[in-house]
Protein backbone atom coordinates (compact mmCIF):
# COMPACT_ATOMS: atom_id res chain seq x y z
CA UNK A 1 0.00 0.00 0.00
CA UNK A 2 1.40 3.36 -1.08
CA UNK A 3 1.43 6.02 1.60
CA UNK A 4 -0.07 9.40 0.67
CA UNK A 5 2.27 12.39 0.59
CA UNK A 6 2.94 13.87 4.01
CA UNK A 7 2.00 17.32 2.71
CA UNK A 8 0.48 18.55 -0.54
CA UNK A 9 0.25 22.25 -1.34
CA UNK A 10 -1.83 23.03 -4.42
CA UNK A 11 -1.87 26.46 -6.07
CA UNK A 12 -1.63 28.40 -2.82
CA UNK A 13 -2.28 32.13 -2.79
CA UNK A 14 -2.15 34.43 0.20
CA UNK A 15 -3.06 38.09 -0.21
CA UNK A 16 -3.37 40.54 2.67
CA UNK A 17 -5.47 43.59 1.96
CA UNK A 18 -8.84 45.08 1.02
CA UNK A 19 -9.75 42.91 -1.95
CA UNK A 20 -7.74 39.66 -1.88
CA UNK A 21 -10.07 37.69 -4.19
CA UNK A 22 -9.73 40.30 -6.93
CA UNK A 23 -5.94 40.27 -6.47
CA UNK A 24 -5.86 36.48 -6.90
CA UNK A 25 -7.92 36.73 -10.07
CA UNK A 26 -5.51 39.27 -11.55
CA UNK A 27 -2.46 37.30 -10.44
CA UNK A 28 -3.80 34.21 -12.18
CA UNK A 29 -4.17 36.31 -15.32
CA UNK A 30 -0.46 37.17 -15.21
CA UNK A 31 -0.29 40.28 -13.03
CA UNK A 32 2.73 40.86 -10.81
CA UNK A 33 2.92 41.73 -7.13
CA UNK A 34 3.27 45.40 -7.99
CA UNK A 35 0.28 45.29 -10.35
CA UNK A 36 -2.11 44.19 -7.57
CA UNK A 37 -0.75 46.47 -4.85
CA UNK A 38 -3.97 48.51 -4.96
CA UNK A 39 -5.98 45.41 -3.98
CA UNK A 40 -3.59 43.96 -1.41
CA UNK A 41 -0.15 42.63 -0.63
CA UNK A 42 0.50 39.31 -2.36
CA UNK A 43 2.64 37.26 0.04
CA UNK A 44 2.34 33.90 -1.77
CA UNK A 45 1.49 33.42 -5.44
CA UNK A 46 0.44 30.06 -6.92
CA UNK A 47 2.75 27.89 -4.78
CA UNK A 48 2.55 24.13 -5.33
CA UNK A 49 4.74 21.33 -3.97
CA UNK A 50 4.61 17.86 -2.41
CA UNK A 51 6.54 16.60 0.61
CA UNK A 52 7.06 12.85 0.88
CA UNK A 53 7.11 10.93 4.21
CA UNK A 54 10.55 10.94 5.84
CA UNK A 55 11.83 13.79 3.66
CA UNK A 56 13.55 17.01 4.73
CA UNK A 57 11.97 19.62 2.45
CA UNK A 58 13.54 23.07 2.64
CA UNK A 59 11.79 26.27 1.57
CA UNK A 60 14.32 29.03 1.14
CA UNK A 61 14.38 32.62 -0.03
CA UNK A 62 15.25 36.14 1.03
CA UNK A 63 13.22 38.10 3.57
CA UNK A 64 9.80 38.91 2.15
CA UNK A 65 9.83 36.06 -0.34
CA UNK A 66 6.79 34.41 1.31
CA UNK A 67 8.42 31.29 2.78
CA UNK A 68 7.19 31.75 6.37
CA UNK A 69 3.70 32.55 5.13
CA UNK A 70 3.66 29.25 3.26
CA UNK A 71 4.67 27.43 6.45
CA UNK A 72 1.83 28.98 8.42
CA UNK A 73 -0.67 27.89 5.81
CA UNK A 74 0.52 24.28 6.13
CA UNK A 75 -0.80 23.92 9.67
CA UNK A 76 -3.77 26.26 9.33
CA UNK A 77 -2.35 29.20 11.30
CA UNK A 78 -3.10 31.28 8.20
CA UNK A 79 -5.98 30.38 5.87
CA UNK A 80 -5.00 30.59 2.18
CA UNK A 81 -6.79 33.11 0.00
CA UNK A 82 -6.99 30.38 -2.63
CA UNK A 83 -5.67 26.87 -3.07
CA UNK A 84 -5.56 23.81 -0.85
CA UNK A 85 -3.28 22.14 1.70
CA UNK A 86 -3.51 18.43 2.53
CA UNK A 87 -1.76 16.82 5.48
CA UNK A 88 -1.54 13.02 5.14
CA UNK A 89 -4.46 13.18 2.71
CA UNK A 90 -6.69 15.43 4.86
CA UNK A 91 -7.51 18.97 3.81
CA UNK A 92 -6.45 21.64 6.28
CA UNK A 93 -8.37 24.37 4.47
CA UNK A 94 -11.78 22.68 4.70
CA UNK A 95 -11.24 21.17 8.17
CA UNK A 96 -13.48 22.13 11.08
CA UNK A 97 -11.93 23.78 14.12
CA UNK A 98 -12.01 20.47 15.99
CA UNK A 99 -10.39 18.54 13.13
CA UNK A 100 -7.73 21.21 12.74
CA UNK A 101 -6.85 21.02 16.43
CA UNK A 102 -6.51 17.26 16.08
CA UNK A 103 -4.16 17.65 13.11
CA UNK A 104 -1.98 20.09 15.04
CA UNK A 105 -1.80 17.85 18.08
CA UNK A 106 -1.24 14.49 16.39
CA UNK A 107 0.19 15.16 12.93
CA UNK A 108 2.16 18.42 12.98
CA UNK A 109 4.56 20.01 15.49
CA UNK A 110 6.30 23.34 15.09
CA UNK A 111 9.75 24.58 16.12
CA UNK A 112 9.93 28.36 16.31
CA UNK A 113 12.82 30.72 15.58
CA UNK A 114 12.88 32.28 19.05
CA UNK A 115 12.41 29.11 21.11
CA UNK A 116 8.94 29.99 22.52
CA UNK A 117 9.64 28.20 25.81
CA UNK A 118 7.42 28.65 28.85
CA UNK A 119 9.66 30.46 31.37
CA UNK A 120 7.90 29.10 34.49
CA UNK A 121 8.36 25.43 33.48
CA UNK A 122 11.49 23.34 33.76
CA UNK A 123 13.28 21.95 30.72
CA UNK A 124 11.62 18.59 31.30
CA UNK A 125 8.12 20.06 31.58
CA UNK A 126 8.67 22.26 28.52
CA UNK A 127 9.68 19.19 26.53
CA UNK A 128 6.61 17.31 27.81
CA UNK A 129 4.15 20.18 27.29
CA UNK A 130 2.73 18.91 23.99
CA UNK A 131 1.87 15.60 25.63
CA UNK A 132 0.22 17.44 28.52
CA UNK A 133 -2.08 19.16 26.02
CA UNK A 134 -2.87 15.74 24.51
CA UNK A 135 -3.95 14.54 27.97
CA UNK A 136 -1.07 12.13 28.57
CA UNK A 137 -0.44 11.35 32.26
CA UNK A 138 2.34 13.14 34.13
CA UNK A 139 4.62 10.15 34.66
CA UNK A 140 4.28 8.88 31.08
CA UNK A 141 4.84 12.25 29.44
CA UNK A 142 7.85 12.96 31.63
CA UNK A 143 9.38 9.59 30.82
CA UNK A 144 8.97 10.17 27.09
CA UNK A 145 10.34 13.69 27.41
CA UNK A 146 13.45 12.41 29.22
CA UNK A 147 14.13 9.97 26.38
CA UNK A 148 14.05 12.76 23.82
CA UNK A 149 16.12 15.12 25.98
CA UNK A 150 18.79 12.42 26.09
CA UNK A 151 18.73 12.24 22.29
CA UNK A 152 19.28 16.00 21.93
CA UNK A 153 22.02 16.05 24.56
CA UNK A 154 20.12 17.69 27.41
CA UNK A 155 19.44 14.73 29.66
CA UNK A 156 21.51 16.28 32.46
CA UNK A 157 19.63 19.60 32.29
CA UNK A 158 16.10 18.27 32.67
CA UNK A 159 15.53 20.11 35.96
CA UNK A 160 17.01 23.44 34.81
CA UNK A 161 14.89 26.50 34.00
CA UNK A 162 14.96 28.09 30.51
CA UNK A 163 16.77 31.22 31.71
CA UNK A 164 19.65 29.03 32.89
CA UNK A 165 20.34 27.76 29.36
CA UNK A 166 22.31 29.12 26.43
CA UNK A 167 20.61 29.93 23.14
CA UNK A 168 21.67 26.65 21.60
CA UNK A 169 20.34 24.70 24.57
CA UNK A 170 17.01 26.51 24.44
CA UNK A 171 16.67 25.63 20.78
CA UNK A 172 17.35 21.99 21.66
CA UNK A 173 14.51 22.16 24.17
CA UNK A 174 12.20 23.51 21.46
CA UNK A 175 13.26 20.67 19.17
CA UNK A 176 12.78 18.14 22.00
CA UNK A 177 9.27 19.46 22.63
CA UNK A 178 8.35 18.95 18.98
CA UNK A 179 9.85 15.45 18.91
CA UNK A 180 8.23 14.43 22.20
CA UNK A 181 4.82 15.22 20.75
CA UNK A 182 5.26 12.15 18.56
CA UNK A 183 3.90 13.79 15.41
CA UNK A 184 5.02 12.59 11.99
CA UNK A 185 5.66 16.11 10.65
CA UNK A 186 7.87 18.91 11.98
CA UNK A 187 7.59 22.48 10.71
CA UNK A 188 10.73 24.50 11.48
CA UNK A 189 10.65 28.26 10.87
CA UNK A 190 14.20 29.69 10.73
CA UNK A 191 14.86 27.46 13.74
CA UNK A 192 18.65 27.90 13.79
CA UNK A 193 19.05 31.46 12.48
CA UNK A 194 19.46 33.00 15.97
CA UNK A 195 22.37 30.70 16.87
CA UNK A 196 26.11 31.28 16.62
CA UNK A 197 27.72 29.65 13.55
CA UNK A 198 29.39 26.76 15.40
CA UNK A 199 26.29 25.93 17.44
CA UNK A 200 24.17 26.29 14.31
CA UNK A 201 26.28 23.75 12.45
CA UNK A 202 26.08 21.37 15.40
CA UNK A 203 22.29 21.68 15.46
CA UNK A 204 22.07 21.03 11.72
CA UNK A 205 24.10 17.84 12.07
CA UNK A 206 22.03 16.73 15.04
CA UNK A 207 18.79 17.35 13.14
CA UNK A 208 19.94 15.09 10.32
CA UNK A 209 20.96 12.37 12.79
CA UNK A 210 17.58 12.58 14.56
CA UNK A 211 15.68 12.50 11.28
CA UNK A 212 17.54 9.37 10.19
CA UNK A 213 16.87 7.70 13.54
CA UNK A 214 13.24 8.74 13.99
CA UNK A 215 12.12 9.03 10.35
CA UNK A 216 10.15 12.27 10.79
CA UNK A 217 9.06 14.46 7.87
CA UNK A 218 10.52 17.96 8.17
CA UNK A 219 9.64 21.20 6.40
CA UNK A 220 12.46 23.62 7.14
CA UNK A 221 12.40 27.36 6.41
CA UNK A 222 15.67 29.25 5.93
CA UNK A 223 17.22 32.18 4.09
CA UNK A 224 20.68 30.57 4.23
CA UNK A 225 21.46 28.64 1.04
CA UNK A 226 24.36 26.70 2.58
CA UNK A 227 22.02 25.53 5.33
CA UNK A 228 19.41 24.57 2.75
CA UNK A 229 21.97 22.63 0.72
CA UNK A 230 23.25 20.81 3.82
CA UNK A 231 19.85 19.84 5.23
CA UNK A 232 17.50 19.44 2.32
CA UNK A 233 16.61 16.30 0.41
CA UNK A 234 14.79 18.74 -1.86
CA UNK A 235 14.66 22.53 -1.91
CA UNK A 236 12.03 25.02 -3.08
CA UNK A 237 13.52 28.42 -3.91
CA UNK A 238 11.10 31.37 -3.52
CA UNK A 239 11.24 34.87 -4.94
CA UNK A 240 8.57 37.57 -4.61
CA UNK A 241 5.96 35.07 -3.42
CA UNK A 242 6.54 32.51 -6.17
CA UNK A 243 8.42 29.21 -6.16
CA UNK A 244 10.95 29.64 -8.96
CA UNK A 245 12.60 26.20 -8.72
CA UNK A 246 12.17 22.93 -6.83
CA UNK A 247 14.77 20.17 -6.92
CA UNK A 248 17.54 18.35 -5.11
CA UNK A 249 20.52 20.40 -3.91
CA UNK A 250 22.59 18.95 -6.75
CA UNK A 251 19.95 19.84 -9.37
CA UNK A 252 19.70 23.42 -8.14
CA UNK A 253 23.47 23.81 -8.00
CA UNK A 254 24.25 22.30 -11.39
CA UNK A 255 21.12 23.33 -13.33
CA UNK A 256 19.67 26.59 -11.95
CA UNK A 257 16.29 27.49 -13.46
CA UNK A 258 17.13 31.16 -14.05
CA UNK A 259 19.71 33.89 -13.43
CA UNK A 260 18.27 34.58 -9.98
CA UNK A 261 18.89 31.03 -8.79
CA UNK A 262 22.28 30.95 -10.52
CA UNK A 263 23.32 34.08 -8.64
CA UNK A 264 22.02 32.57 -5.42
CA UNK A 265 24.17 29.43 -5.72
CA UNK A 266 27.37 30.95 -7.08
CA UNK A 267 29.07 31.10 -3.66
CA UNK A 268 27.93 27.70 -2.41
CA UNK A 269 30.62 25.26 -1.28
CA UNK A 270 30.23 22.80 -4.15
CA UNK A 271 32.38 20.17 -2.42
CA UNK A 272 29.73 19.76 0.31
CA UNK A 273 26.83 19.44 -2.14
CA UNK A 274 28.11 17.43 -5.10
CA UNK A 275 28.69 13.71 -4.69
CA UNK A 276 31.19 11.33 -6.23
CA UNK A 277 28.44 9.87 -8.40
CA UNK A 278 27.52 13.26 -9.85
CA UNK A 279 31.00 14.03 -11.20
CA UNK A 280 32.52 10.61 -11.95
CA UNK A 281 33.51 9.52 -15.43
CA UNK A 282 32.79 6.06 -16.87
CA UNK A 283 35.43 3.49 -15.85
CA UNK A 284 37.21 3.25 -19.22
CA UNK A 285 40.53 1.69 -18.23
CA UNK A 286 39.67 -1.58 -16.47
CA UNK A 287 41.02 -5.11 -16.51
CA UNK A 288 39.90 -8.32 -14.79
CA UNK A 289 42.17 -9.99 -12.29
CA UNK A 290 42.31 -13.04 -14.55
CA UNK A 291 44.01 -11.01 -17.30
CA UNK A 292 47.17 -10.92 -15.22
CA UNK A 293 49.98 -8.41 -15.32
CA UNK A 294 50.48 -8.57 -19.09
CA UNK A 295 46.76 -8.02 -19.69
CA UNK A 296 46.86 -4.86 -17.57
CA UNK A 297 49.89 -3.68 -19.53
CA UNK A 298 48.09 -4.20 -22.85
CA UNK A 299 45.10 -2.12 -21.68
CA UNK A 300 47.40 0.75 -20.72
CA UNK A 301 49.19 0.53 -24.06
CA UNK A 302 45.97 0.45 -26.11
CA UNK A 303 44.27 3.28 -24.20
CA UNK A 304 47.49 5.23 -23.63
CA UNK A 305 46.78 5.69 -19.94
CA UNK A 306 49.00 5.47 -16.90
CA UNK A 307 46.83 3.24 -14.72
CA UNK A 308 44.02 0.70 -14.79
CA UNK A 309 41.32 -0.34 -12.35
CA UNK A 310 41.43 -4.04 -11.48
CA UNK A 311 38.07 -5.77 -11.07
CA UNK A 312 36.85 -9.23 -10.13
CA UNK A 313 33.21 -10.18 -10.77
CA UNK A 314 32.56 -6.46 -11.35
CA UNK A 315 33.81 -5.66 -7.84
CA UNK A 316 36.64 -3.18 -7.48
CA UNK A 317 39.88 -4.76 -6.29
CA UNK A 318 42.30 -1.85 -6.65
CA UNK A 319 44.26 0.20 -9.17
CA UNK A 320 47.72 -0.34 -10.60
CA UNK A 321 50.11 1.99 -12.42
CA UNK A 322 52.18 1.37 -15.54
CA UNK A 323 55.45 1.54 -13.61
CA UNK A 324 54.34 -1.08 -11.09
CA UNK A 325 53.19 -3.40 -13.87
CA UNK A 326 56.39 -3.12 -15.89
CA UNK A 327 58.49 -3.78 -12.79
CA UNK A 328 56.35 -6.88 -12.11
CA UNK A 329 56.79 -8.10 -15.69
CA UNK A 330 60.57 -7.76 -15.49
CA UNK A 331 60.57 -9.59 -12.16
CA UNK A 332 58.49 -12.41 -13.59
CA UNK A 333 55.51 -11.68 -11.32
CA UNK A 334 52.20 -12.56 -13.00
CA UNK A 335 49.92 -12.07 -9.97
CA UNK A 336 48.02 -8.85 -10.62
CA UNK A 337 46.32 -8.96 -7.20
CA UNK A 338 49.67 -8.72 -5.45
CA UNK A 339 50.21 -5.29 -7.02
CA UNK A 340 46.99 -3.77 -5.69
CA UNK A 341 46.78 -5.20 -2.16
CA UNK A 342 46.79 -2.53 0.53
CA UNK A 343 45.83 0.21 -1.91
CA UNK A 344 43.56 3.12 -0.94
CA UNK A 345 39.90 2.07 -0.79
CA UNK A 346 37.38 3.43 -3.24
CA UNK A 347 34.78 6.09 -2.40
CA UNK A 348 31.06 5.40 -2.38
CA UNK A 349 28.90 6.86 -5.11
CA UNK A 350 27.02 8.99 -2.52
CA UNK A 351 30.10 10.35 -0.74
CA UNK A 352 30.46 14.16 -0.91
CA UNK A 353 33.38 15.61 -2.82
CA UNK A 354 34.91 16.73 0.48
CA UNK A 355 35.72 13.04 1.04
CA UNK A 356 37.10 12.68 -2.50
CA UNK A 357 39.48 15.64 -2.47
CA UNK A 358 41.84 14.19 0.14
CA UNK A 359 41.96 10.85 -1.67
CA UNK A 360 42.62 12.54 -5.01
CA UNK A 361 45.51 14.62 -3.64
CA UNK A 362 47.24 11.58 -2.19
CA UNK A 363 46.51 9.14 -5.02
CA UNK A 364 48.63 8.85 -8.19
CA UNK A 365 45.66 7.26 -9.98
CA UNK A 366 42.04 8.35 -10.51
CA UNK A 367 39.82 7.76 -7.49
CA UNK A 368 37.57 4.73 -7.96
CA UNK A 369 33.82 5.03 -7.23
CA UNK A 370 31.80 2.00 -6.13
CA UNK A 371 28.16 1.24 -5.35
CA UNK A 372 26.69 -0.52 -2.30
CA UNK A 373 27.82 -3.90 -3.62
CA UNK A 374 31.41 -2.74 -4.14
CA UNK A 375 31.06 -2.75 -7.94
CA UNK A 376 33.10 -0.23 -9.89
CA UNK A 377 30.74 2.36 -11.38
CA UNK A 378 33.13 5.18 -12.27
CA UNK A 379 36.42 6.96 -11.69
CA UNK A 380 37.30 10.55 -10.82
CA UNK A 381 40.52 11.81 -12.41
CA UNK A 382 41.96 14.93 -10.81
CA UNK A 383 41.05 17.10 -13.78
CA UNK A 384 37.41 16.03 -13.48
CA UNK A 385 37.42 16.82 -9.76
CA UNK A 386 38.96 20.25 -10.30
CA UNK A 387 36.47 21.01 -13.06
CA UNK A 388 33.54 20.09 -10.82
CA UNK A 389 34.80 22.24 -7.94
CA UNK A 390 35.47 25.15 -10.29
CA UNK A 391 32.15 24.77 -12.17
CA UNK A 392 33.88 24.46 -15.55
CA UNK A 393 33.62 21.71 -18.20
CA UNK A 394 36.09 18.85 -17.86
CA UNK A 395 36.62 18.72 -21.63
CA UNK A 396 38.39 20.84 -24.22
CA UNK A 397 36.81 21.79 -27.51
CA UNK A 398 38.67 19.00 -29.27
CA UNK A 399 39.05 15.96 -27.03
CA UNK A 400 37.47 14.78 -23.76
CA UNK A 401 39.87 14.14 -20.93
CA UNK A 402 39.55 10.42 -20.20
CA UNK A 403 42.25 9.60 -17.70
CA UNK A 404 45.69 10.54 -16.45
CA UNK A 405 48.40 10.24 -19.13
CA UNK A 406 50.77 7.31 -19.11
CA UNK A 407 53.91 8.05 -17.11
CA UNK A 408 55.86 5.50 -19.17
CA UNK A 409 56.06 6.01 -22.96
CA UNK A 410 53.85 3.69 -24.98
CA UNK A 411 56.90 2.53 -26.97
CA UNK A 412 58.45 1.33 -23.72
CA UNK A 413 55.36 -0.69 -22.85
CA UNK A 414 55.33 -2.19 -26.37
CA UNK A 415 58.97 -3.18 -26.03
CA UNK A 416 58.30 -4.84 -22.68
CA UNK A 417 55.38 -6.82 -24.07
CA UNK A 418 57.48 -7.91 -27.05
CA UNK A 419 60.30 -9.09 -24.80
CA UNK A 420 58.21 -11.10 -22.36
CA UNK A 421 56.05 -12.68 -25.07
CA UNK A 422 58.95 -13.84 -27.28
CA UNK A 423 59.32 -17.59 -26.50
CA UNK A 424 62.74 -19.21 -26.00
CA UNK A 425 64.81 -16.16 -26.71
CA UNK A 426 66.78 -13.77 -24.56
CA UNK A 427 65.96 -10.97 -26.98
CA UNK A 428 62.94 -10.10 -29.06
CA UNK A 429 62.51 -8.55 -32.44
CA UNK A 430 61.10 -5.04 -32.53
CA UNK A 431 60.59 -3.30 -35.85
CA UNK A 432 62.73 -5.82 -37.78
CA UNK A 433 65.79 -5.53 -35.53
CA UNK A 434 66.90 -7.08 -32.28
CA UNK A 435 65.60 -5.31 -29.19
CA UNK A 436 67.50 -5.79 -25.94
CA UNK A 437 65.71 -6.67 -22.73
CA UNK A 438 64.25 -3.67 -20.91
CA UNK A 439 65.13 -2.49 -17.44
CA UNK A 440 63.02 0.18 -15.79
CA UNK A 441 64.76 2.82 -13.75
CA UNK A 442 62.32 4.13 -11.13
CA UNK A 443 61.86 7.87 -11.14
CA UNK A 444 59.32 10.63 -10.69
CA UNK A 445 56.08 10.90 -12.64
CA UNK A 446 56.73 11.15 -16.34
CA UNK A 447 60.40 10.15 -16.04
CA UNK A 448 61.69 8.15 -19.03
CA UNK A 449 62.62 4.52 -18.59
CA UNK A 450 66.08 3.38 -19.70
CA UNK A 451 67.16 0.28 -21.59
CA UNK A 452 70.40 -1.63 -21.33
CA UNK A 453 71.90 -4.70 -22.89
CA UNK A 454 72.34 -7.90 -20.94
CA UNK A 455 74.23 -7.71 -17.67
CA UNK A 456 77.36 -9.18 -19.29
CA UNK A 457 77.30 -6.63 -22.11
CA UNK A 458 76.80 -3.87 -19.58
CA UNK A 459 80.02 -4.86 -17.92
Amino acid sequence: MTLPPAIEAKNLFKVFGRNPKDAVKRLRAGATRADVADAGSAAVIDASFTVQPGEIFVIMGLSGSGKSTVLRMLNGLLPPTAGDVRVQGKSVVDASAKTLRGIRRRSISMVFQHFALLPHLSVLDNAAYALEIQGVGRDERRERAREILDKVGLGDRADAMPDELSGGMRQRVGLARALTAGTDILLMDEAFSALDPLIRREMQEQLIDLQRELGRTIVFITHDLNEAMFLGDRIAVMRDGRIVQTGTPEEILTDPANDYVAQFVQDVDRARVLTAGSVMAPPVATTPVSAGVRGALRVMRDLQVGSVSVIENRRFVGAVTDRAVIRAVKAGNTDLCSLVRGGRPAVHVDDPLTDVVERAVESPVPVAVVDDAGRLVGTIPRVTLLAALGDVPAVTRENPIIDVPASVPVSEITQTLAVVESPGSATATLGGRAAPPTRITPGGAGAAATTTATEGAAR
